[in-house]
C-alpha cells in the first residue's frame, strides 16, 4: 500500500470508528458488531504503529488511554463554573422565578428543565472542532487537567461535527458511572472477597482522577453535555434549549428528557414526572435544573456570589432511615472551627451504609433537640452528605439525658474556644493547635497560598505527627534538619532537597498569598489582596483595630471581628514575628497613588489576546489599583478589555452596552486617564 493509500485508509477507518462510537454510545443504535469494530480498530492501530505521523487528535485509538502522568496540571477556567442555589417546593420555586422576573422587569420568561445528574462536572474545550483539553470543575475558577482520561469515555466526541461549530468552544457536562455497571462491579468485587465501592458518584470521581488513563479506560464512564461555557470565532445559540439541540447535532450526548416550559405550573408537572421515573433511570439524579431559557436574559441576570440568578436546582427530598445516635464527638477544622458530628449505629441510607453524620453546630443540635442515646432520623443531604434530621417520632430517652454542650476548651490543645453568638460558630484561634495545624499547613503550602511544591496533604500530616514542625514558621527551619527529613519514610535525598528548595523559594511570595495562607477565618484570596493593599505588611495588619478594618470596602463587622480575634492572640503575634525573623516578611509594593486611582472599585473583564499583557497580568494590574477582575460579562461590568479574537464576551458586552477598551485605552486607564466616552472602541466596530 502506498503512503497516500495508507493515509486515506487511516482516515476512512477513523471516520467509520468514530461514527460507530457515536451510533452506539450516543444514539444507542449500533451499526457495527463488536467483532467488526474490533477488527477495524486493530487495523487502525497497526497503521498508526507503522506510521506514527498518521495518528491524529481525533483518532479513536486514543480511547485506550495514555502513559501515566505524574500529576494533574491546574487549569484556569476562562469563565467560572458556578454552583446552583436550591429550591425544594413550588412556593420556593415560584419565589425564585418571581425574583428573576422582577430583576429583569418583565412579566414572564420561558424555562428549560434538565435532569440534575449526580456526577462530576467537567469542561471540555474544542479548537477547530478537535478536543484539546478537559478539566474538572475544581473550586469553580481552577480545576485539574484530565484530558487523557476524558478521551477514554466513548460518549465524548474527539471531534465535533458540523459547519457551525465555533473555532474555540468550551462545552460543559456531567460524567457519571451508570448504576447497572456499578452494581455489576460491586457484585464482581464481592465475589472476589474485595471491598465494595460506596456509590456510583464516588466511583466516577475516582475513575476520572486516575493518573494512569489506561485504568480510566477500563471503567464504563458516560457523560451528558448540557451547556456552553464560552465560545470564540463563531456564533452560539440564543437559548438554552437551542443549545441542547446544537450540542446533539455536533455529536454530543445530551439527556433526552430535557424540555422547555412557559409556566411554573408546567414545570412542576414535569418535575413530578421525574420523581416518578427516577427509580427506573440508569444514572443517579438528585433533582431538576431550572434555567431561564433566553441567553440574553441570562446575561442580564448575571450571578450573585457563586450562584447564577438565572438558574436553580429543584432538589428532591433526601432518603431517610432511623438509627441510634451512639455519641456526639467533635473535630477541629483548618480555621479552628469546632465541628460536632454524630457517631451512629451503622444504617443503610439510599444504598450506602452510614455510621457518621454531620451535626452542623451546637445551636442546631439543641434546636433539633438531639442527644446521645436518641433514636434519630438520618438522611443523605443532596443524596451525598449524611446528616441527622432530628429525633425519631417514637424516640424514648432516659430521664437523666442532658442537652448537648461543646466544652469551653479546644479538645485538641486545651486553649479556650471563642463563641460567636451572631454566627453560632465556636472556634479555637490557637495557630499552634495540633488538630487544625495539619490542615493549616497543607493550606499554607497550597497553590493559592505560598505554593510550596511537594508539601501536600500526606507530607503535611507526616511533618506534624512526627513533630518536625509544630507551627507554620517551623517549615522554614527544615533546612537545618535534613537528617530528620531523610529519616522519614519515602524521603530520599533528592526529594528532601527539592522540598527545602521549594520552601526557600516561597519566601519571595507576595503578601496577599501569605495573608491567605495564614488561614484566618473568613479571609479568601480577594480579601487577602484588599488587606495587603491597605496595610502593606503583616505587622501593620496586627495593629489594625476593628474600626479601621470595617472602614475597608468588603469587610463587615463579622469579618473584622474574626481578623481582630486572630491578630490579638499572642501565639499568632509570635508567629508573625518569627516568620519575619526567618525572612518571610513580604511588603505590598502597590503604588500609594492606587488608593485614589479612578478605577478603584470598578469591575473589569479581560478577554482576547493582548500584545503586551497576558490576561493574568492584565487582571493583576487592575487589581493592584483597587479594581476587580472577573471572568464573565454582566450588566455590572464597568469595562471589557478586548484583545484579538475576543469572541463571545465582546458580543455580550455590546449587547449589554458595557464600555469596551482596546489595549491602548487600557494602558491609558492604568495610568489614570479615563477613556473619552466619544472615542471609537472595538464595540463600535462589531
Amino acid at each position: 500500500m502506498t503512503i497516500s493509500n495508507t493515509a486515506s485508509r487511516a482516515a476512512e477507518l477513523r471516520d467509520t470508528l468514530n461514527r460507530a462510537n457515536y451510533d452506539y454510545y450516543v444514539l444507542s443504535q449500533p451499526t457495527l458488531s463488536d467483532a467488526e469494530f474490533d477488527t477495524l480498530s486493530r487495523e487502525l492501530q497497526d497503521l498508526e504503529h507503522q506510521q506514527p505521523e498518521l495518528k491524529t487528535p481525533d483518532s479513536p485509538t486514543l480511547r485506550v488511554g495514555a502513559p501515566p502522568s505524574q500529576q494533574f496540571e491546574p487549569v484556569q477556567h476562562p469563565v467560572p463554573m458556578l454552583s446552583l442555589s436550591n429550591v425544594t417546593s413550588e412556593e420556593t420555586f415560584n419565589a425564585w422565578y418571581q425574583r428573576a422576573l422582577d430583576y429583569l422587569e418583565i412579566d414572564s420568561a420561558d424555562l428549560t428543565l434538565e435532569l440534575k445528574i449526580d456526577g462530576l462536572a467537567v469542561a471540555v474545550t474544542y479548537v477547530d472542532g478537535i478536543l484539546i483539553q478537559a478539566a474538572t470543575r475544581g473550586d469553580g475558577t481552577q480545576g485539574e487537567n484530565i484530558t487523557d482520561n476524558i478521551r477514554t469515555i466513548n460518549s465524548v466526541p474527539l471531534a465535533l461535527d458540523g459547519d457551525d461549530v465555533p473555532g474555540t468552544i468550551e462545552l460543559r457536562g456531567e460524567v457519571f458511572y451508570p448504576i447497572s455497571a456499578f452494581d455489576r462491579l460491586n457484585e464482581e468485587r464481592e465475589a472476589a472477597s474485595l471491598p465494595v465501592y460506596v456509590n456510583p458518584r464516588n466511583s466516577a470521581s475516582g475513575s476520572l482522577r486516575q493518573l494512569d488513563s489506561t485504568e480510566t479506560a477500563k471503567r464504563p464512564l458516560d457523560m451528558f453535555f448540557y451547556s456552553i461555557g464560552y465560545a470564540e470565532n463563531g456564533q452560539i445559540p440564543n437559548s438554552q434549549y437551542e443549545t441542547l439541540q446544537s450540542l446533539k447535532q455536533w455529536g454530543c450526548k445530551t439527556n433526552d428528557w430535557s424540555r422547555r416550559v412557559t409556566t411554573v405550573e408546567e414545570a412542576m408537572t414535569a418535575i413530578q414526572n421525574v420523581a416518578e421515573i427516577r427509580p427506573t433511570l440508569d444514572f443517579g439524579i438528585d433533582g431538576v435544573v431550572i434555567k431561564i431559557d433566553d441567553i440574553t436574559l441570562q446575561d442580564r441576570l448575571g450571578a450573585v456570589g457563586r450562584d447564577p440568578r438565572w438558574a436553580t436546582a429543584y432538589k428532591f427530598p433526601a432518603e431517610q432511615a432511623v438509627t441510634k445516635l451512639l455519641e456526639i464527638r467533635t473535630n477541629v477544622g483548618r480555621t479552628g472551627a469546632i465541628n460536632p458530628y454524630a457517631v451512629l449505629e451503622p444504617v443503610v441510607v439510599g444504598g450506602v451504609t452510614v455510621s457518621q453524620a454531620t451535626l452542623h453546630n451546637e445551636e442546631d443540635i439543641n434546636r433539633k433537640d438531639i442527644r446521645a442515646g436518641d433514636h434519630v432520623i438520618v438522611q443523605r443531604a443532596g443524596d451525598v452528605i449524611p446528616q441527622v434530621v432530628g429525633p425519631a417520632s417514637d424516640n424514648q430517652r432516659p430521664d437523666d439525658s442532658q442537652p448537648y454542650r461543646i466544652e469551653p476548651n479546644c479538645p485538641a490543645c486545651g486553649e479556650p474556644v471563642i463563641r460567636d453568638e451572631d454566627q453560632a460558630d465556636i472556634r479555637c484561634i490557637n495557630s499552634t493547635c495540633p488538630a487544625q495545624f495539619e490542615r493549616l499547613l497543607e493550606h499554607f503550602a497550597s497553590r493559592g497560598a505560598m505554593d510550596i511544591e511537594g508539601l501536600g496533604e500526606k507530607l503535611a500530616k507526616e511533618l506534624a505527627r512526627q513533630n518536625l514542625v509544630s507551627n507554620i514558621a517551623d517549615i522554614y527551619t527544615l533546612n537545618e534538619r535534613m537528617d530528620d527529613l531523610l529519616a522519614m519514610e519515602r524521603m530520599g535525598e533528592k526529594r528532601a532537597q527539592n522540598l527545602v528548595d521549594a520552601i526557600e523559594q516561597s519566601k519571595s511570595q507576595s503578601l496577599p498569598r501569605l495573608i491567605f495562607g495564614l488561614g484566618i477565618s473568613g479571609i479568601g484570596s480577594e480579601i487577602a489582596e484588599t488587606l495587603s493593599r491597605e496595610f502593606r505588611n503583616l505587622p501593620n495588619l496586627l495593629e489594625a483595630d476593628a474600626e479601621k478594618l470595617t472602614a475597608i470596602e468588603g469587610i463587615g463587622p463579622i469579618l473584622a471581628n474574626s481578623i481582630r480575634e486572630w491578630t490579638l492572640h499572642e501565639p499568632n503575634i509570635a508567629l508573625v514575628q518569627r516568620l519575619k525573623d526567618l525572612g518571610v516578611d513580604p511588603q505590598d509594593d502597590t503604588p500609594e497613588a492606587a488608593a485614589d486611582h479612578p478605577v478603584k472599585g470598578l469591575t473589569f473583564v479581560i478577554t482576547g489576546k493582548l500584545d503586551t499583557f497576558s490576561r493574568t497580568e492584565a487582571a493583576n494590574a487592575v487589581k493592584s489599583l483597587g479594581a476587580k477582575a472577573v471572568g464573565s460579562v454582566s450588566k455590572n461590568t464597568d469595562y471589557l478589555v478586548a484583545g484579538a479574537d475576543a469572541g463571545s464576551k465582546l458580543e455580550r458586552a455590546v449587547r449589554l452596552n458595557v464600555p469596551v477598551l482596546n489595549e491602548d485605552q487600557f494602558k491609558d486607564i492604568l495610568d489614570g486617564k479615563l477613556p473619552d466616552p466619544d472615542a471609537e472602541t472595538p464595540a463600535m466596530l462589531v
